[in-house]
């Protein structure tokens, strides 16, 4: 399956949501411990995650659910709750607030005792890392080759805006200190995460857009995102999913280019030439890799 373009985050209380969210258009879906749920329900709430990972069709997705940070009193619950109960359908963990490596080490090891322990498969449960302190994007370079389970970085920019102290009205769009400021304020930390993830082989996502009923905002989101070089987004509501899906996409004239490069490069190379000239400009071995990178991200 190809790297999630949209990710739909559903309270993990909500049965009703979670079975609406399986049946939409959304790449990936994970429900939620975190954020989502008050805390005297938190509890309750980790049966409901495994009664769902056992018994609802993913529909060919792989089954998530995020925990709460390491540093609560819920999170080593959540853990060994959910994967005891859920035990061979769970695909992955989204662990939130990773400071430093150490915080993916200690999860993995643990683990790999509840895989022994099950008779599961070991390294069959996967990570995914939120990355959303000023602590983590500091050390998000090491996060990312913190231990083999780990197949995608997030960003978070609502905690980390809070980390930083950075005035923010709404998450994900710009808003009057975006206007205040020269630039964009979130692209050191979204391209220093992208990075990181490319350089350890990873999939990188981007984080929500809170305003749900902001069309025009989301879009605009979608495409700083995707212009460096995010695989997809976060969607924290269903209409929020075609705009996601359409803008991490290749469009028809990004499609055509591609192919084109391909085939010309594919004839150059059979005729004993390293590059060619296409349409006035060169073709060369980095053309074709940004044409392939193009071809793969077809759904």
């Amino acid at each position: 399956m190809n790297a999630a373009r949209s990710l739909l985050a559903v309270p993990a209380t909500r049965r009703k949501m979670v079975e609406k969210a399986l049946a939409s258009e959304a790449d990936a879906v994970f429900l939620d411990l975190e954020d989502a749920v008050a805390p005297d329900s938190k509890s309750a709430a980790r049966g409901d995650v495994a009664s769902a990972l056992a018994e609802l069709d993913w529909g060919g997705r792989s089954a998530l659910f995020r925990a709460n940070a390491l540093d609560t009193p819920y999170f080593y619950r959540d853990l060994i709750e959910v994967v005891e109960a859920a035990t061979s359908s769970l695909g992955a963990v989204i662990i939130p607030k990773v400071n430093r490596p150490e915080d993916l080490y200690a999860v993995s090891v643990l683990l790999s005792g509840m895989e022994l322990a099950l008779d599961l498969e070991p390294g069959k449960i996967k990570l995914e890392a939120q990355i959303e302190s000023a602590e983590g994007l500091s050390n998000v370079d090491a996060i990312a080759r913190a231990t083999p389970r780990l197949e995608v970085l997030h960003f978070g920019p609502g905690d980390f805006a809070a980390s930083l102290g950075m005035p923010l009205n709404s998450i994900g769009v710009m808003d009057e200190w975006d206007e205040a400021y020269p630039g964009h304020r979130f692209h050191h930390a979204m391209q220093r995460i992208v990075v990181a993830a490319r350089a350890a082989g990873l999939r990188v996502l981007d984080g929500p857009v809170a305003d749900y009923s902001n069309e025009e905002g989301l879009r605009r989101s979608c495409l700083i995102a995707r212009s460096l070089g995010f695989d997809g987004k976060w969607c924290i509501h269903p209409a929020q999913i075609e705009v996601v899906n359409e803008v991490f996409s290749p469009t028809e004239g990004e499609l055509k280019w591609a192919r084109k490069v391909v085939a010309a490069y594919d004839e150059a190379n059979a005729e004993g030439s390293g590059s060619v000239s296409m349409d006035g400009q060169m073709v060369d071995a980095a053309s074709i890799k940004l044409a392939r990178n193009t071809l793969d991200k077809v759904p």
